[in-house]
């Protein structure tokens, strides 16, 4: 294990943690623990030793350097063209109050394979601790990769997170993340194409209530040429709860005749709740094909007067309008992605107070 760094809080004046809650963090608060962690289907290709480094080389912030210095390493490698069938589920159970923990999932590919792994983090609203995961993935030649992470934590939990993939030559890397937990939810993902063909599709849904605030981070680089990205992220905030999205699209000069799009939509479903999207593009080659786009916006009252005129309750109006936003992300998770229970617990962030049926 090496050295614990010192540890030096980043701040607010910084435009990567512009909007976060950041200053609220007191690390002294929390211990070194550990989480409860379960695996189903992952015994035939997970390894010893540790894989960590295969795809994050620098550390980006204090976060992601203390979980490399401190972490539960889970490495998984593919073997050349094997697929593995069925989805590799991990879940993590945060079960100690007044803690901090650093998972670390690996998942090397190696060429023309081909693998789904569910992953899911669950604590109860009891437990007040600090959630630190990395999430590292290398895609190699014509492998592919689909990945899920689930946020299911309790809503006195934090969760600070970073997610980095490298993609070799004619890969695919599917990264969706459903974050619906947590106090503050806090998620960078970087998405490197550093050979030519490469392609990479990130999707998220999240829905904040209450006090919560989820706050999303994401890169999408291109190294190469002929490379493809695709960001689809949809958000949706009540109460009195935030949600952060910013997102930079980097073509660099070695990337031409390269495609990317970035979208971010958000739904604000009360008048105390916030919502801020920041989509941005730096491009350093020509011929290349780029689009960035965000909302943020309240239901729209012609769609839920057309329901309500035809009979439909105004909170189940509603609530038909916030899945059908959803709708667009759900449609793209990993197809062994539990659909139905993702649907019940977003049902459960519209009506925390009562039960209703999907």
């Amino acid at each position: 294990m090496n050295a614990t760094p010192a540890i030096v809080m980043p701040s607010t004046d910084e435009e990567i943690w512009r909007y976060s809650r950041i200053a609220e963090l007191d690390m002294s608060a929390y211990k070194h623990g550990h989480l409860r962690t379960e695996t189903v289907g992952a015994d035939s290709v997970r390894v010893t030793e540790s894989l960590a480094g295969i795809a994050m080389t620098t550390n980006p912030d204090i976060f992601a350097e203390l979980n490399g210095a401190n972490a539960d390493v889970i490495s998984l490698r593919i073997p050349k063209g094997v697929v593995v069938e069925g989805a590799i589920h991990i879940v993590h159970h945060l079960e100690a109050d007044g803690v901090v923990v650093y998972p670390r999932l690996v998942i090397d590919a190696e060429e023309n394979s081909e693998v789904t792994v569910i992953e899911t983090f669950i604590s109860n609203d009891n437990i007040h601790s600090l959630v630190v995961p990395v999430l590292e993935v290398r895609t190699g030649k014509s492998a592919r990769v689909s990945y899920l992470t689930i946020n299911q934590l309790g809503l006195n939990t934090w969760q600070i997170g970073h997610q980095q993939s490298a993609g070799h030559r004619d890969s695919t890397t599917r990264i969706a993340t459903v974050a619906l937990g947590g106090d503050y939810a806090r998620m960078r993902t970087e998405v490197r194409l550093v050979e030519q063909g490469a392609s990479a599709q990130q999707v998220a849904l999240y829905f904040a209530g209450g006090t919560q605030m989820h706050d999303f981070r994401t890169l999408q680089i291109h190294e190469a040429p002929r490379t493809h990205s695709d960001l689809l992220f949809k958000g949706a905030v009540r109460d009195t709860a935030r949600s952060v999205y910013t997102g930079l699209i980097h073509i660099k000069p070695n990337a031409a005749h390269s495609q990317a799009f970035q979208t971010n939509r958000n739904l604000t479903l009360s008048e105390g709740a916030w919502a801020e999207s920041v989509p941005n593009l730096e491009i350093e080659t020509n011929e290349v094909k780029c689009s960035h786009a965000s909302t943020v916006g309240s239901v729209d009252e012609e769609q839920k007067f057309y329901l309500e005129s035809r009979g439909v309750p105004p909170e189940i109006a509603e609530r038909l309008i916030v899945f059908g936003f959803f709708n667009e992300v759900i449609d793209r998770l990993p197809k062994f992605a539990d659909v139905e229970m993702l649907r019940s617990a977003v049902n459960h962030k519209l009506n925390p107070d009562n039960e209703v049926a999907s």
